[in-house]
Formats: C-alpha cells, structure tokens, sequence
C-alpha cells in the first residue's frame, strides 16, 4: 500500500487483483439512502440448481411477484449474462468459474444499490457460490436450491443439452459427466419431483413470503 498526499489530506491507496494505486471513493448517497428512497433492502436471491430444474422461470416469476407488490427486482440470468457481459467466456472451467464470479460481482452491486437482485445459474459448485456470499453482509445472499432429480430435469430437457450431453456432443455438462454439488445450508429448499411440481408463482411466493419475514421488502 502506498499514501499519496492530497491538499491538507491524503488517500490511501492499495493493490487488489491486478490493479495497483487505487482508492475507494465514498458518496455522502449510500446504501441506506437509496433503500430508504425505495422502502425496501437491497439483497441476493441466488437460485441454483440443475439444467432443466426450473431456475429461470421461477426467476421471472419471482421478478413479477416482486413487482407487482411495486418493488424494484432485476435478474442476472446465466444465460442472458452470456449474451453481452461474459460473452467472451467459454465453458472451460476455469471460464465457468469466472462467469459465476462475475454474476457474483455484478450482484453485489445491485444489492448495494437497494435492489432485489435474482440471480439464476446452475453455479455447480459450493466453494464458488460461498465467495458469492462472503461478498455481502451477512444475511443479504439468499440461497435458493431447485432441488429436482436429475431424471426429472432430463425429462424436461428445454433446450434439449440432455440429449446432446448423452450422445457426447457436449462435454462436461453438469449433472452427467460434471458434477453438480447440492448446497447444504440453503435459505431456500424447493423440493420438485416427478408428478409433484408446484406453480412457478406457487414456489416464488415462498421466496417473496421469506424476504417479508426477514424486512427486505420495507426500508
């Protein structure tokens, strides 16, 4: 660390990663202002689970039940994400694991900005979504686990990578030859199985009834 002199004052600056000489910068506007201003608390829900377990669409149904309630919800999907802000990354897994970083980053941004922030991606492994959540505050990272068997997501297979993976045509997909490492202390369990499948608004509304119990939905 160096400290540079600035007028009658000086600015401490540090390394991290690999920038060098850098400084935070505090606004007198900070997360308790903007949640204030929105009557609500900025957070993570963090929705993991298998390919074909459902994650999206109870995502967005999650965002409508949030807005419908007149709270503002923005959803990273890993997906979409892919499309624009990680569009430069494969499916290596050392690329995997900074896509997930990244979501985990652009997250934490949104939850200090006041926002609900939904955050949907397979994110296969503990050690990855447990440095997620050591980026907030205690309590502010949900985890939400789509518990559904393997042989349920096949069965749905949206967008038909089951049947690729099967034939070999893909490589290290989760839940077939990569492995998917469930969580162990979720906030958030949704247990889905075969012939016993509840709404998406259905399970959204127990997610939207933990985040009323623990006062994110008021300032």
């Amino acid at each position: 660390m160096c400290v540079v002199d600035v007028g009658n004052g000086t600015v401490q600056t540090s390394t991290v990663g690999n920038s060098s000489n850098i400084a935070w910068h505090r606004c007198s506007v900070g997360k308790s202002e903007r949640q204030e201003l929105l009557n609500q608390k900025g957070c993570v829900v963090w929705i993991t689970g298998l390919s074909g377990s459902g994650k999206s669409t109870l995502a967005c149904a999650l965002g409508h039940a949030l807005h419908a309630r007149g709270k503002l919800a923005y959803i990273l999907d890993g997906d979409n994400c892919r499309h624009g802000l990680n569009s430069d990354l494969s499916f290596k897994a050392e690329d995997r694991a900074e896509n997930i970083r990244r979501i985990g980053e652009v997250a934490k941004l949104f939850s200090d900005a006041g926002v609900i922030c939904i955050a949907s991606l397979i994110s296969p492994f503990r050690k990855e979504r447990d440095a997620c959540r050591a980026l907030l505050p205690e309590g502010d990272f949900i985890e939400v686990y789509m518990d559904v068997p393997l042989q349920v997501c096949e069965s749905r297979d949206p967008k038909g990578l089951y049947k690729l993976a099967r034939a070999g045509k893909i490589k290290g997909f989760t839940g077939i030859d990569d492995p998917y490492e469930p969580p162990l202390n979720s906030e958030i369990t949704l247990h889905q199985g075969e012939g016993v499948c509840d709404s998406p608004n259905t399970l959204a509304e127990v997610i939207v009834s933990y985040l009323e119990r623990k006062g994110y939905l008021e300032a």
